[in-house]
């Protein structure tokens, strides 16, 4: 009787495919995703062919983030073809920003979910799994319901994402995250310090803090400050790293750059975005802060803790951005000295007031800004991570690297480890002295590794005798 009931619960189980495209709040919400369905009976699966749910999760940011998601579900047209019982979804950003667009374009998408509906998804899959009919939920609520949030036990991550509020009020003329995220709206401390401890007690060592300005956390809600909010979670014990991103220049605070120096979980990186050096760009963009406000928080910054990882985006070929404006930009990189960055073409968003701004910048001329730019910081981040070789770094392992294996000069295997120090760095490691022998897991413990290799976006290293805690 017992392998019956197996059989019969091998056979309800049904199969989950999540395609997630974006940035880290995407990959959050996947996870909710994920653990909303479970008690439907859907459990994840790599492969689409066993999927009998496929859901798109999207990112309207970038331009190429968006032709990336329709492109994924123009090649589901057959796949729908072939299996009629196939439910297909798309959420995120661009489904927020399409809705009922996207089922009338693709007539084999079954349902589209705004960025705050994943709450409401297992109803939506329960009415489409009965009646067959093809839903379009892109309400956004004016607060955050701490009960849209599922908190569980159960991960096999070292570090996992944790968003802390949603939307934004700040209104960038490049940007459509107030139009597809709403407003900004905050989740209570109390809740979001219960999902961390439930994180750390299944394992989790470290968290990411996750908003679209984390600095204006609370705000609205009259809930504690962000700093203060990072001092609570400094005490949950078991708990070894805290990180949090992104934080908007203007509201960047004392309290909060203090937290650097008093708070030793918190880690030594901020990702603080500055879009261009050109405070006439900087106007145009509607960033509320000139460079040389950015570069006083920088410095202090640096002074408050000197050894603090920075890194940035920017944005090239912004409508009207002159060459001396670009030169700005590259002389501001020049002088911050960033860890690494993150750059883009601009690219006209959907909604966003700089899509009708005029003078706009040709592609070509766009694409060798970019060359340029990546080409100086690239020169940059090699001397800072050169700056590594030889020394000895904790590296909070996060499980096999890409790589998984490598064979040295002699001819001998070893297994090849990644995870990442402080400063946001990754290291590749592989364990000196246990070639050809049995390898102990090391996923989610602290390694002391010698750095022998430095990379423009990498580490690697060596250890002969690990040290865990």
């Amino acid at each position: 009787m017992q392998d019956l009931g197996n059989i019969k619960k091998i056979m309800d189980t049904k199969y989950l495919y999540i395609n997630t495209i974006g940035c880290q709040m995407n990959v959050y919400d996947s996870g909710q995703i994920s653990k909303r369905l479970r008690p439907l009976g859907y459990r994840i699966t790599e492969s689409l062919d066993k999927a009998h749910l496929i859901i798109l999760n999207t990112c309207a940011i970038r331009e190429k983030a968006q032709q990336k998601a329709f492109s994924f579900l123009g090649r589901l047209a057959g796949l729908k073809r072939k299996r009629s019982g196939l439910v297909i979804g798309v959420g995120g950003c661009v489904a927020q920003q399409e809705g009922y667009k996207i089922l009338e374009k693709l007539p084999y998408v079954d349902f589209v979910f705004g960025t705050d509906a994943i709450a409401r998804l297992p109803s939506i899959i329960r009415k489409i799994e009965s009646k067959k009919d093809r839903i379009a939920d892109i309400k956004i609520s004016e607060i955050i319901n701490d009960s849209d949030y599922v908190v569980d036990s159960y991960t096999e991550k070292t570090a996992s994402f944790i968003t802390i509020m949603q939307g934004c009020n700040n209104f960038c003329t490049y940007c459509v995250v107030p139009y597809v995220r709403g407003r900004e709206r905050s989740r209570s401390p109390e809740i979001i310090i219960d999902e961390i401890k439930h994180l750390v007690d299944s394992g989790v060592k470290e968290v990411t803090l996750l908003g679209q300005n984390v600095n204006s956390y609370g705000i609205k809600e009259r809930l504690c400050s962000f700093s203060e909010l990072l001092y609570r979670i400094n005490e949950i014990d078991g708990l070894l790293r805290i990180r949090f991103t992104t934080s908007h220049p203007k509201d960047l605070s004392e309290e909060l750059i203090y937290s650097f120096k008093n708070l030793e979980k918190l880690c030594n990186h901020i990702h603080l975005p500055v879009q261009s050096g050109s405070d006439r760009i900087l106007k145009r963009m509607n960033r509320k802060y000139t460079k040389d406000q950015y570069l006083r928080k920088i410095d202090k910054l640096r002074d408050i803790c000197p050894d603090i990882a920075v890194t940035s985006d920017f944005i090239v070929g912004f409508p009207g951005e002159t060459e001396a404006d670009f030169k700005e930009t590259l002389n501001l990189i020049n002088k911050v000295r960033y860890d690494s960055i993150f750059a883009f073409m601009y690219s006209d968003r959907q909604n966003a007031p700089a899509a009708d701004f005029k003078n706009k910048i040709s592609y070509q001329e766009k694409k060798d800004r970019l060359q340029r730019l990546l080409k100086i910081q690239t020169d940059i981040s090699d001397k800072k991570n050169e700056r590594f070789l030889g020394s000895t770094q904790m590296v909070l392992v996060d499980g096999l690297s890409k790589k998984q294996s490598c064979i040295d000069s002699e001819e001998r295997y070893s297994i090849q480890w990644t995870g990442r120090i402080p400063s946001n760095r990754i290291v590749n490691f592989t364990q000196n002295g246990n070639f050809n022998s049995r390898h102990e897991v090391l996923t989610g413990k602290m390694v002391k590794v010698v750095i022998e290799k430095a990379f423009s976006h990498s580490l690697y290293g060596q250890t002969f005798n690990p040290h865990f805690s």
